[in-house]
Formats: C-alpha cells, sequence, structure tokens
C-alpha cells in the first residue's frame, strides 16, 4: 500500500476521507435559508468602470446587512437560468449572501453597443470588485463562482486585495499552449453572443444545428508559416520591418503585455484588421505573438508567470472535468499556482476534477448507477459545496479539504491526492508494434511502418471527446466504429490480467513521416471492453510546424520525426480483462480545424500519405502514469 506524507492511502476515497464533501458533490444540496423568497429585494444598477463605461448589475439584498457577497460576472445575460445560474443566485441571498450579478462590457443591457470578446476582462473584473467594497451592504467578505467565461472572469477579479475566495470552473490561465485551433463551437459562438452588427436571433443552444452547414464547408488551415503583419500595425510599430519574425513576435508580446485594455483592443483591431474583436478572431491573435502562448493567455497577459501567479490575492477552488475542452491549461494552471503564487495561497488552493464536459455530463458509462456521471452541472445543485468552501476560506479552515478530489473513471468513485500530479504514480510505456498490437516490451525486431492517408476533403470525423457543443454529445463515445476507417490505425494490448489504475499524465512519443509539409496527428487513448466497446478517454492533436511551438518549421517531405504529443491526462481504472488502445489519424473535425497540408502553399486541399514507425530504432510508444503498484507486463 502506497501511503503520503499525510498518511492517507494514495488510493483513498473521498468517502472515507470526508464523507461530506462526497455527498455534495454527488446529490443536489440546499442548505436550510435563512430568509423566504419574498424577502429578497433585486435592485439593477450602472456601474461605471474607470472609462466611464456603466455595466448592467443586479444587486440581490437579503434582510439582513452588511453581509457577505458573492459576485458573478457573465456574457450570456446576468439572469441566465441555464445550468440553474439564476436560481443559485436567489438560493445564495436566501441564505444571506448578497449576490451581484453583472452583464460584461458589451453583452446584455451593458454598455457598449459590441462586444470586444475577453479584452476588458482584467479591467473591468477588478473595478467590479472595487464598487463592491464601497457599498453600504459589503459586510468583508467577496466570493464568486461560475464556469467557462464566467470562470475565466474570476482571475482578474482575484487580483484585487479584497477578494476573498473564487471558484473557477472550466477555464484556466494558460501555460499549456494547444497546436491547433478549436472550431466547432467557437464559430458558431461568435453570432450569437453578445452585442454587434453581425449577430442574429438564434438562442446559444441551437446556434450549432442552424449554422451547422457553413462550419461543415470550412474549418481549412493554410496559414503561411509566419503570416504578415497588418499594414496598419506595422505603421503602429514600425520597429517590426527590421525584426526577424520570431523575435518581432516576442518584441510584440512584452508591449502588448504592458497595455492597458483599451490599447490592447486597439492593438488587436490593427493586428486583425477589423471592427471589433470576436471569438474566432481573438484566436487569430496567435498568429501575431506565436502558438507558444496559449489563448487564455491572452486574457491576463504576461511575459514572467512568477509576476502573474503572484498577484492573485484570493485562493481558488479550481473545477474542471477529465472531458473539458481545455483541461490541460487547468492542470498546468494548478501546477504553476502551486510553484509560484504567494505561499498563502498556494497551500489554501484546492481541486476537483469531475468526470464532466464543458458544462455537461462527460463520463456515461454507468450512469445507471453512477447518477453523478450524467447529472447536468448545475450551479444550483452545487450552491452547498460553495458556500462549504467560501464558509472554509472565512474561518481559515481550507486544510480540511484535501487537496485534489478526483473521479477515478472505470472504479467510478471519488478519489483524493495530496497533489497533482499524484506523486505516488510511476510512469510506464506501452509500445506499438506489428499486426497492431501494443505490448510494455520494446520492439526488438524490425518491422514495416504503417501506413494511411488523410484527405482533408473527407477528414477523420469527431466522435464525443473534449468538444464544447450543445449539437453533440461530448465525452465517452463508442468510438470503435471511428476506428475502423481506412484513415486510422489502431494499436491494442493483451487483455489485462488485473486492474490497472491510469491517474496522470499521458504523452504519446510518435515516430511518423508525412507527405506533407504541414499536416497533423491526432492521438486517441481508449479503454475497450470485452464486448468490443471502445469508449474515449483523451484524444490530442499536434500540428506538425508547432511540433517545437517556440520555433515553427515545417516538415521535410519523407523525413522521419520523433514527435512528443502532450495528450493531457487522465483517471481511469481499466479492469481485468479489458485491453488499451490507441488510435492515430490526422483529423478530429469539426472539434479542430483541419489541415490543408500544404504547409501554406497557395491551392487546394491536397491528401497526405502518412507512416507510423514502431521497430528498435523508432519506437513509438504511449507513456501512462499508473497508480500503485500495477501490472509488469500486459
Amino acid at each position: 500500500m502506497i501511503v503520503n506524507s499525510a498518511g492517507r492511502s494514495a488510493a483513498q476515497r473521498l468517502l472515507e476521507a470526508e464523507p461530506e464533501l462526497e455527498r455534495l458533490l454527488n446529490q443536489p444540496n440546499l442548505p436550510a435559508p435563512q430568509f423566504p423568497a419574498a424577502a429578497i429585494k433585486c435592485e439593477t444598477v450602472r456601474v461605471a468602470m474607470r472609462d466611464g463605461i456603466k455595466l448592467a448589475t443586479d444587486v440581490y439584498l437579503p434582510p439582513k446587512t452588511p453581509a457577505p457577497v458573492v459576485a458573478v460576472r457573465t456574457p450570456v445575460g446576468r439572469d441566465w437560468e441555464a445550468f440553474g445560474q439564476a436560481a443559485a443566485l436567489v438560493a445564495l441571498a436566501r441564505r444571506g449572501y448578497v449576490v451581484v450579478s453583472q452583464d460584461v462590457r458589451g453583452t446584455g443591457e451593458s454598455e457598449p453597443d459590441c462586444w470586444d470578446f475577453f479584452m476588458f476582462e482584467q479591467e473591468d473584473g477588478y473595478d467590479c470588485v472595487q464598487w463592491i467594497t464601497e457599498q453600504p451592504w459589503y459586510g468583508g467578505f467577496i466570493g464568486s463562482f461560475g464556469g467557462s467565461y464566467l470562470g475565466q472572469v474570476q482571475w482578474p477579479m482575484a487580483m484585487h486585495p479584497a477578494m476573498s475566495a473564487i471558484i473557477p470552473s472550466m477555464c484556466s490561465l494558460g501555460f499549456s499552449p494547444n497546436t491547433v485551433r478549436s472550431y466547432m463551437f467557437l464559430n458558431t459562438y461568435n453570432y450569437v453572443v453578445g452585442k454587434g452588427d453581425n449577430k442574429v436571433p438564434i438562442p446559444i443552444t441551437e446556434m450549432e444545428k442552424t449554422f451547422e452547414k457553413e462550419t461543415m464547408a470550412g474549418g481549412y488551415f493554410n496559414d503561411p508559416l509566419h503570416k504578415s503583419f497588418s499594414a496598419a500595425l506595422l505603421e503602429r510599430f514600425p520597429e517590426l520591418r527590421s525584426l526577424p519574425p520570431l523575435q518581432a513576435k516576442r518584441w510584440l508580446w512584452e508591449r502588448y503585455s504592458a497595455m492597458t485594455c483599451a490599447e490592447r483592443a486597439e492593438f488587436a483591431k490593427l493586428a486583425l484588421s477589423a471592427k471589433n474583436v470576436t471569438s474566432v478572431n481573438f484566436e487569430s491573435l496567435l498568429s501575431v505573438f506565436g502558438q507558444h502562448i496559449s489563448v487564455a493567455t491572452l486574457i491576463c497577459p504576461h511575459v514572467h508567470s512568477p509576476d502573474l501567479c503572484q498577484s492573485f490575492q484570493a485562493p481558488p477552488l479550481i473545477r474542471t472535468g477529465w472531458y473539458d475542452w481545455h483541461v490541460n491549461s487547468t492542470l498546468a494552471t494548478w501546477e504553476t499556482l502551486r510553484r509560484e503564487a504567494k505561499r498563502e495561497i498556494a497551500e489554501r488552493m484546492r481541486m476537483i476534477i469531475s468526470p464532466q464536459a464543458h458544462n455537461m455530463p462527460g463520463y456515461y458509462v454507468d450512469g445507471h448507477s453512477h447518477p453523478e456521471q450524467v447529472r447536468m452541472p448545475s450551479a444550483l445543485d452545487q450552491v452547498g459545496l460553495m458556500m462549504r468552501w467560501y464558509e472554509a476560506v472565512k474561518a481559515g479552515t481550507t486544510d480540511s479539504w484535501p487537496r485534489v478530489i478526483y473521479y477515478l473513471m472505470g472504479a467510478n468513485e471519488w478519489r483524493v491526492a495530496s497533489d497533482w500530479p499524484v506523486p505516488e504514480t510511476r510512469q510506464v510505456a506501452f509500445y506499438l508494434g506489428s499486426g497492431g498490437s501494443m505490448a510494455m516490451e520494446p520492439p526488438r525486431q524490425p518491422s514495416q511502418p504503417d501506413h494511411y492517408i488523410y484527405d482533408p476533403n473527407d477528414p477523420t470525423p469527431t466522435v464525443g471527446g473534449s468538444i464544447v457543443s450543445f449539437h453533440y454529445r461530448p465525452g465517452s463515445a463508442d468510438v470503435s466504429e471511428v476506428q475502423g476507417r481506412a484513415d486510422v490505425l489502431t494499436y491494442t494490448s493483451a487483455p489485462l490480467k488485473q486492474d490497472l489504475d491510469v491517474v496522470g499524465p499521458l504523452r504519446m512519443i510518435l515516430y511518423a513521416s508525412s507527405s506533407a509539409q504541414d499536416t497533423d496527428f491526432a492521438v486517441r487513448l481508449s479503454d475497450v471492453f470485452p464486448d468490443g466497446r471502445a469508449i474515449s478517454l483523451r484524444q490530442t492533436m499536434l500540428r506538425a510546424r508547432y511540433r517545437d511551438v517556440t520555433k515553427p518549421e515545417l516538415l521535410e517531405r519523407g523525413r522521419v520525426y520523433r514527435f512528443e504529443i502532450d495528450m493531457w491526462a487522465t483517471a481511469n481504472r481499466f479492469k481485468t480483462g479489458h485491453r488499451l488502445r490507441i488510435d492515430i489519424s490526422s483529423a478530429d473535425f469539426p472539434h479542430y480545424d483541419r489541415n490543408s497540408n500544404r504547409g501554406g502553399e497557395s491551392g487546394d486541399p491536397i491528401p497526405a500519405h502518412q507512416a507510423v514507425y514502431h521497430d528498435p530504432d523508432h519506437p513509438s510508444h504511449l507513456l501512462v502514469s499508473i497508480l500503485s503498484e500495477g501490472p509488469r507486463s500486459a
């Protein structure tokens, strides 16, 4: 039995460590209210930001004030009913909190009449907290909660010294760049959220279906290796003309990080030749600064990560899910804050990793007997958990919480850990072999590579996985059918002789070549059941030109490369008789955009002939983190 420094087993269940926390995570819970709903007053005020722009803000007042405050900032309507948001605001007010709900700039009833996606949140979040501290009902405590955009805006709020506690869900500070672009959701989100000339009156839950034909017809990637700066940007920064591309991008990032929010918004419009900054072209800023900059990093830009980490004043209860679209960035945020934040923040922060996708259920395998897997995320259901976190911060008892709580899929139980990655794991390799095999012994005999053809006009389709969607079901799909396509290679282990708990980071070392100057490699890990189902656990992609994100470079056709592909992380029990499977393809469309294989040269998309190697000189293998001793061979 492996035991950590606190004397707990590394495989300890949350039910044994903190049964009340398990109950709060598994079951809808509402502590008894202090006041009837009729006693809560709601008033709408216009809160002025530092530049005079006024944001529509609802204030829910309980009968007794001053009181602790919970503040929520949102682009989708400050009284939005989805995910129990509006009901949770009233529920918190009935339990003694003043609740502040604000439409972010350019959305809802807030000024102005167009939305610049994420451009002003760093300053507006801080200004919102400052305004709260000046109100007569402020009781000395300010917390927040929310997921996705509502989670992302909590980080700037936490820079204010009066902020007490945050619960950012399904979001991050970056620190883990992606080499391909999210496509499906953002391509339509752009049309229905916020204010602006291009908006259409379609509910966010219907947008993907409405624009599906347009989405499926587009999404071709064929950028030049280094896109030219816009004429307006060159006029504004003539120094760029004399700098090599990589140096110019670094130079721009340093200046962008030092700008005010208004200056950044002006910069983005110059760089993108755009009237305003949309969710789509916001991600295009990475071509200006370099792919080593994460999209989330654009929200709180910084040159040195310790400077950013030291700026946070409130301990976070970070929440993510195994099928969230950016769980890698969330885990990187955890690790970076633990290392670089102020000690009083780093020691008090906590994390919960659920079986969910992005604001949706994620793992469905045993939902009939484990309702925590299939329950829709609801802020109302989590009021009890939120209040417990706020109370722990107020009382200085956050050390009573396990540092990390994670859901072990397959075993279908909540576990606790002393940190993330779990210190008590060890890394093992599963090697790809001939005939679609995969084993824990490295290859010892020569073997021929496996081949497939990737056609951008018939890309390997998205099936479940870490997607954000109201149209396609995210999460743990059976991918056995897509694994049978001609453009997919599969490698499967022998049936396991005992349970194997894979908990932690995953990395694929792939030896491959391509006939194209640029292409993509998608790798997926699935849990193969005895009945033949292949349940997807994790799929990620590498755009070959960004194999070193700090120095993009096209491929030499036919050359064998060693690609290191970050497959993020998972926590899954592969049961006795189950098998591990890796499949390799070159697309996950429309989740991500599809590579045209031309490396920036003009022309129509072309097929790429791909080869995967698994001989002694090119031992392609999957690195997994195993909890406990586990098997020495499959």
